[in-house]
């Protein structure tokens, strides 16, 4: 039975495409597309990794929309050092079949949008909130269809791009300032807790026994050499934590806080100020969630991976 309407933004990114592939595997979301964005590797990448993903799942059936190919003021910073240079580095995956649609994301999300009724589709951003953003300047009018924003960005403390910032709003900053001002309910999944969310040696193994092309390429993404300085000795799973809570939120806590986002171009470039206390005596803007149960999470992940192809 379906339970969200939801549009995935993303730029692929081993932890995207775990997270996209969770969607796929859930019949309980109502996936209407994907759109993509410029992020960890570049546009054409994130896009063709996207259509990459869709094929192995066997859902050529959500349309992918191409979208903003930089930030909206600052040049593009990508993260080929951490996803390799296609961005998808251990999956093994061929080259897509299938195509991504004509018409551009920023264009697709206001036409999903306007055509749902108020407080009814849940956008899921997994990368820099360009598309969002501009969206939202365009269109205000969408702002009432979006029954919540539930993204991954930000930190509670220490930055993963920069001491002060984690990378999707480190890269556009300004877009994140927009997306958080926006006035619609957001839950922000940021590194304090994404960090959290890392799967045991024996967890990933298991992966292998589903005897599926998806536990394969999901493994071949997990297992692989990742540099050193990134805040964890395994690999978090960041982007899919924005689904799994979709699914089950009783596996997060956290708590409704005031965010700002900082957008000049110095070394707090992108930081997340989150006003976790209260001390700024300013109304929440979003619920920044700063736990999560991972051993259950990692459970009932890898169980719906290995339904699917």
């Amino acid at each position: 039975m379906i339970s969200e309407t939801i549009v995935i933004d993303t730029d692929p990114g081993q932890d995207d495409a775990v997270a996209l592939l969770l969607a796929f595997a859930s019949p309980e979301l109502d996936l209407k597309a994907i759109t993509t964005v410029a992020g960890n590797v570049p546009l054409a990448l994130t896009t063709a990794n996207t259509l990459r993903i869709r094929e192995l799942a066997g859902r050529e059936d959500v349309p992918v929309h191409a979208g903003a190919d930089r930030p909206l003021l600052f040049p593009l910073s990508t993260a080929e050092f951490v996803c390799g240079p296609d961005g998808l580095a251990g999956a093994d995956l061929p080259p897509a079949r299938g195509k991504v649609s004509s018409i551009h994301a920023v264009d697709a999300l206001i036409a999903i949008l306007r055509a749902a009724p108020d407080d009814s589709v849940t956008l899921c951003p997994l990368g820099p909130l360009t598309n969002l953003a501009l969206a939202f300047r365009l269109a205000p009018d969408v702002l009432a269809k979006v029954k919540r924003i539930v993204l991954m960005g930000g930190a509670l403390a220490l930055g993963n791009i920069t001491p002060a910032a984690e990378f999707n709003v480190h890269v556009d900053p300004h877009a994140a300032a927009i997306v958080f001002g926006c006035g619609r309910p957001i839950v922000m999944f940021g590194l304090g807790v994404t960090h959290q969310a890392i799967a045991s040696h024996e967890q990933v193994a298991r992966l292998l026994s589903f005897g599926n092309a998806t536990g394969r390429a999901v493994h071949g993404m997990l297992t692989r050499p990742r540099p050193g300085g990134l805040g964890t000795a395994g690999h978090p799973m960041h982007d899919p934590c924005v689904i799994a809570f979709l699914l089950w939120p009783e596996l997060f806590s956290g708590r409704d806080c005031f965010v700002e986002v900082e957008t000049g171009d110095g070394p707090l470039r992108g930081r997340t100020t989150i006003d976790w206390n209260g001390r700024l005596k300013r109304p929440a803007n979003a619920h920044v969630v700063a736990s999560v149960e991972a051993d259950a999470l990692f459970q009932r992940l890898f169980d719906r991976l290995a339904t699917l192809p």
